[in-house]
């Protein structure tokens, strides 16, 4: 239980208080060096604040050792993949966290959809993230995903040309 006090104290300061959440993360490990949030959390911490994705993905891998059917630790650690620019890694990730019980399949929809669009398959991310937002579980997701696929839409308009350019190629 204890373990569990630190892991809430730490996620509580995260990202605000950097400081506290790694403080309160060493106790949380010191008690149980497997508590997979507890790793995830720190992977979060080095992927999403210091940006070194490669201690961070060594948390994530040890994170989803320790609970293979986590639903929180593939979301994030999918999330440094594609920002390292580890694209089959992510593809694996995507595609086994798609298939865990009671993960929220809408956000690993829009993760594979970002997957597209960093490859700039933007069709392909367009219609995944059509699928995502039939899957979100309220409001304020459906209109993030809403939001995204316009982005990605003007990504695709091909910018049109203006009138006055048209008429000085015409003289």
């Amino acid at each position: 239980m204890t373990t569990n006090k630190y892991y809430f104290q730490a996620l509580d300061n995260f990202p605000y208080n950097l400081e506290e959440t790694m403080q309160a993360l060493n106790y949380a490990l010191s008690y149980d060096d497997h508590n997979a949030e507890s790793l995830c959390l720190l992977g979060r911490v080095y992927s999403e604040v210091l940006q070194d994705y490669e201690t961070a993905k060594s948390y994530f891998e040890e994170a989803m050792q320790v609970k293979l059917d986590s639903v929180s630790t593939p979301l994030f650690y999918i999330d440094c993949l594609l920002n390292n620019e580890d694209y089959e890694e992510a593809k694996k990730l995507i595609d086994y966290a798609e298939k865990i019980k009671g993960i929220d399949k809408s956000r690993i929809l829009y993760r594979k959809a970002i997957f597209f669009e960093k490859q700039e398959q933007l069709k392909k991310a367009l219609k995944i993230l059509e699928k995502s937002r039939k899957k979100a579980p309220n409001k304020n997701y459906l209109d993030f995903i809403t939001e995204r696929i316009d982005f990605i839409k003007t990504k695709i308009e091909k910018p049109k040309k203006k009138k006055s350019q048209k008429k000085d190629s015409n003289k």
